[in-house]
C-alpha cells in the first residue's frame, strides 16, 4: 500500500474498507425447514438422540443408525464431541473413525473429543447406537457451543433441512454404510422421521393439521406469485374451496371474502410483478383451511414460498393461532425476522405444512449479520472510516449490519426459548456467558447508533448492560474475571482482553444514560487488572491471570497489551476532566506507553510477544499502539509527546509498507487465542493470517486516528516537542475540542 499510495492515509483506509465490503456483501439469513422433534440440538449446540423416547418399544441389543451430512468448502478437521449413553460407532464418508469402549459407555457424563477429517464438498457422518438395559442414544456435535455447526438431512427431497435421519430399531447391521452418492431410498432401509402427514391428517384442512380445531381462532397463509401482466386488463381469476370463513388479500388489497364454507370463484385486477398473497381463515370449531388457484387465462400461476425456504418443497407459510378479533397488519407480519402476537399475547412464528416443522433462519454469511467481538471492532472501524474519509456508503454498510442484528434480536430470543437453546442467528448474543459475547459488538452498536438511525438498538444495549452489570462474574473488589463459561478452559481466569470487551461499552452506555456509575466501573477495572497483571519491571501487561494456579502467565502478548492501551485510550476520551481516577489512569497510560515504545521494531511494527525478538511482527497490536499513541498526542496525555508522535507515524508507515497490500488486504494478524504460560504457544501455535477480523477494524481505526492527528497538528504551532508548561496547556485545550 505504501508503494501504491505513498502517504495518502485516507486512500489507504478507503481501500481497506472497500475490499472488506466487496468480499462481504450484505446477505440475509437463509430460511430452512426445521423439525422440532426427533434428533435435535440442545443448549450446548450438540445433537441429543434419545431413542428410548423415540422408540419406547425397542428391545435390548437392537440397533439404530443416524445419518447426517455436512458441507465443507475445503479439506479440514472436524472437532466432534461425543457422550455415550449407550454403545456407539462413528463413520465419516464410509470409513469408521471411532468406536466406544466400556470406559466411555460407563461414564456417559464425560465428553469424548474426536477429531476426523472432512473433504471438500459433502461429507456424510453415520452413527450406530445399540440399546442396553440402561440407555439408548447419545449426544454428539461441536466441541464448543460458541463455534456451532449443523448437519442436514441426506434425503434429496429434504435437501437443506437441518437434522438427522434414523432407521427403525432392528437386530441386523447395515450391509453398507451410506456415504456420497447414496440416498435413503438407495440403501433399501426405511429412514425416519417421516416427512409427510398420515392419511387421516392429509384429508383435513391444513389449518386443522397445524393449529387444531379450537373455536374462535384465526390463522394466515402466505405465498407469492409473479403476476405477468401480459395483457392490459391484468385480470386474474381466483378459484378454490373454503372450509370455513376466509378473506384473500393480494398486493395489499383485499380481493375476495367468503363467509361460509364451500367453493368460491372471483375475478380481480392485479398489477404486474411479484405480489404477496395472504389468505386469512377463521375456525368455528370444525375443520378449517383452504385450497386456492390463481388463473391467468387458463394457466394457473406458480406459487413461490415467500422466504425461499430450503429443505422442503413447500410454497406456503402459515401463522397462527391468531385472535379472530384482531386486525392483521400484513405489512408487519410479512417480515419473517419478527415474531407475531398470537392469542393471549403468546409469541408465534411461521410454520410450513409438514409435521412439527417451522421456518428457521440460519446466518450463512461468514462476516455479515453476525455478532462477535472481532466484528465489533471491524464495524467500529468501518463506521469511523466512512465518517472521516467522506464515504457515507462505508458508514452505511456498518449501520446496515447492525440493523440486521437488531431486526433479528427479538426473534433470536424467541427461537432460543422455542427450540431449547441453540440459535442460528445471533448465537453468541442469545447465550451470553462472557464479556467476549457482548461488550465489543455492543460498544460498536452504541457508537454507530449515535450517528445513524437504528430501530430497536436499545433493546440489545439494555440486555447487554444487564449482563455486564448484574450477571458477569466479578472478584470481591468488582474486577471482571471469567467463571462458569461454556468454554471450561477459560474458567477462573482473568484476561487483559476483557478490558476492551467491557470498558468501551461502559463508556458509551454512560454517555447514553448519563449515569456516572458506568464510567466509574470502567475506570476501576483498570486498577483491578493492573494489580494482578502489570509487570512493573517490563512496564507491560501479562496476558492472563490463572486463579486456579494463583499466578499470572507473565507473557506480554502483543495484542493483549494492545487491548489494554486501546481501551484505556477509549476510556480517557470519555472520562470527565475532574473524574477521581483520571490522574491515576493518565499515569498508567504513560507507564504502559513507555514500556511498549521500548519494544518497537525498526520496521515500525511490534512483535507477537513484545519482548522476544524471534516472535513475528504482528499487525493488530501495531495498529492498537499506533491508535493509542496518536490519541495520546492529540489529546495532550503525554508530558513529552514527541517520541509517541514519531512512534505513531512509524507504526502507520510500517503497517502500510508491510501489513497492507495495494488492494486493501490486511496481512499479519494473529488468529484468536487461548493462553499459555510459555511464549512458544504465542509464537508457534498462533500463526498470523490474512484479513482476519481481529485486525481489519483496528487498522482502519489507526488510519483514521492518524488522519485526525494530522488535522490536529495543523492547528498547533508545529509538531509537539518536549513540553513546556504553557505549551502543554495550549495543546490540552485544543485537544479537548478535537476529541
Amino acid at each position: 500500500m505504501q508503494a501504491n499510495l505513498g502517504g495518502d492515509t485516507a486512500a489507504a483506509v478507503t481501500a481497506i474498507a472497500r475490499r472488506y465490503i466487496g468480499n462481504n456483501p450484505p446477505c440475509s439469513p437463509v430460511w430452512r425447514a426445521y423439525r422440532k422433534s426427533g434428533i435435535t440440538r440442545g443448549a450446548d449446540y450438540r445433537y441429543h438422540a434419545d431413542f428410548n423416547a423415540i422408540f419406547p418399544e425397542a428391545k435390548i441389543g437392537e440397533l439404530v443408525y443416524a445419518w447426517g451430512k455436512m458441507w465443507c468448502p475445503c479439506e479440514r478437521r472436524l472437532l466432534f464431541d461425543v457422550n455415550c449413553n449407550s454403545p456407539m460407532v462413528v463413520w465419516c464418508n464410509g470409513e469408521r473413525v471411532w468406536r466406544s469402549t466400556i470406559h466411555e459407555e460407563r461414564t456417559p457424563g464425560e465428553r469424548v473429543h474426536l477429531v476426523f477429517w472432512l473433504k471438500a464438498g459433502w461429507n456424510h457422518v453415520v452413527i450406530r447406537f445399540r440399546k442396553t438395559a440402561c440407555a439408548f442414544g447419545g449426544v454428539f456435535g461441536t466441541f464448543l457451543g460458541k463455534l456451532p455447526y449443523y448437519f442436514s438431512m441426506p434425503e434429496p427431497e429434504r435437501a437443506g433441512q437441518e437434522g438427522w435421519m434414523y432407521t427403525t430399531p432392528g437386530a441386523a447391521e447395515l450391509p453398507v454404510i451410506p456415504c456420497n452418492g447414496d440416498t435413503p431410498a438407495s440403501t433399501g432401509v426405511q429412514w425416519g422421521p417421516s416427512p409427510a402427514w398420515d392419511t387421516a391428517r392429509r384429508s383435513a384442512g391444513q389449518m386443522s393439521r397445524l393449529f387444531g380445531k379450537t373455536k374462535n381462532t384465526a390463522a394466515v397463509g402466505w405465498t407469492r406469485a409473479l403476476f405477468p401482466g401480459e395483457d392490459k386488463s391484468n385480470v386474474y381469476t381466483l378459484k378454490g374451496r373454503a372450509r370455513s370463513r376466509l378473506s384473500i388479500t393480494i398486493g395489499g388489497k383485499q380481493v375476495l371474502e367468503k363467509n361460509t364454507a364451500g367453493a368460491f370463484a372471483g375475478k380481480c385486477k392485479i398489477p404486474f410483478g411479484v405480489q404477496d398473497i395472504f389468505v386469512r381463515t377463521e375456525c368455528d370449531g370444525g375443520d378449517w383451511g383452504f385450497d386456492l388457484a390463481v388463473l391467468h387465462g387458463d394457466a394457473a400461476l406458480d406459487f413461490m414460498h415467500p422466504a425461499n425456504i430450503a429443505g422442503a418443497d413447500e410454497r406456503w407459510a402459515y401463522l397462527g393461532p391468531l385472535s379472530p378479533d384482531a386486525p392483521v397488519d400484513f405489512e408487519k407480519i410479512k417480515k419473517p425476522a419478527r415474531v407475531a402476537d398470537g392469542i393471549g399475547g403468546e409469541k408465534i412464528h411461521w410454520r410450513i405444512d409438514l409435521p412439527d416443522t417451522w421456518m428457521r433462519p440460519y446466518t450463512e454469511a461468514e462476516l455479515y449479520g453476525r455478532w462477535n467481538y472481532p466484528l465489533g471492532v471491524t464495524l467500529y472501524g468501518l463506521h469511523q472510516a466512512g465518517k472521516h474519509t467522506g464515504s457515507p456508503d462505508i458508514a452505511a454498510y456498518a449501520a446496515n449490519h447492525m440493523r440486521t442484528c437488531c431486526d433479528f434480536f427479538d426473534y433470536a430470543l424467541w427461537d432460543r426459548r422455542q427450540y431449547g437453546g441453540p440459535t442460528n442467528v445471533l448465537n453468541l448474543l442469545t447465550a451470553i456467558d462472557s464479556l467476549d459475547d457482548c461488550g465489543s459488538a455492543c460498544s460498536a452498536l452504541l457508537e454507530i447508533a449515535a450517528h445513524k438511525k437504528i430501530d430497536g438498538f436499545t433493546k440489545i444495549v439494555d440486555y447487554v448492560a444487564d449482563h455486564i452489570n448484574n450477571r458477569q462474574a466479578r472478584l470481591p473488589d468488582g474486577t471482571f474475571f471469567r467463571s462458569n463459561q461454556m468454554h471450561v478452559f477459560d474458567d477462573n481466569t482473568m484476561w487483559v482482553d476483557d478490558l476492551y470487551m467491557s470498558v468501551p461499552f461502559l463508556c458509551r452506555y454512560y454517555k447514553l444514560t448519563g449515569e456516572e456509575k458506568y464510567i466509574d466501573d470502567a475506570a476501576r477495572q483498570f486498577f483491578g487488572f493492573r494489580q494482578r497483571l502489570y509487570m512493573p519491571e517490563l512496564r507491560l501487561m501479562s496476558h492472563v491471570y490463572d486463579f486456579n494456579r494463583g499466578q499470572a502467565t507473565l507473557i506480554p502478548w502483543g495484542r493483549g497489551n494492545g487491548w489494554v492501551l486501546f481501551s484505556l485510550a477509549e476510556l480517557l476520551k470519555a472520562l470527565p476532566e475532574r473524574h477521581f481516577a483520571r490522574e491515576g489512569l493518565l499515569s498508567f497510560f504513560g507507564e504502559l506507553s513507555a514500556g511498549i515504545l521500548a519494544r518497537q521494531d525498526g520496521t515500525g511494527l511490534w512483535r507477537q510477544v513484545l519482548n522476544e525478538p524471534d516472535a513475528y511482527l504482528e499487525t493488530s497490536c501495531t495498529a492498537m499502539f499506533t491508535y493509542a499513541y496518536a490519541s495520546g498526542v492529540r489529546n495532550g496525555w503525554y508530558e513529552n509527546p514527541k517520541p509517541y508522535l514519531d512512534a505513531a507515524l512509524r507504526g502507520w508507515r510500517g503497517l502500510t509498507k508491510t501489513s497492507v497490500d495495494r488492494t486493501g488486504n490486511v496481512h499479519g494478524v494473529c488468529i484468536g487465542s487461548g493462553f499459555s504460560f510459555q511464549s512458544e504457544y504465542y509464537k508457534k501455535d498462533l500463526p498470523w493470517r490474512t484479513n482476519d477480523t481481529h485486525g481489519i477494524g483496528i487498522v482502519l481505526l489507526a488510519g483514521v486516528e492518524i488522519m485526525r492527528l494530522a488535522d490536529f497538528l495543523k492547528t498547533t504551532t508545529g509538531a509537539p516537542e518536549t513540553a513546556e508548561p504553557g505549551k502543554m496547556k495550549r495543546m490540552k485545550k485544543t485537544a479537548r475540542h478535537a476529541r
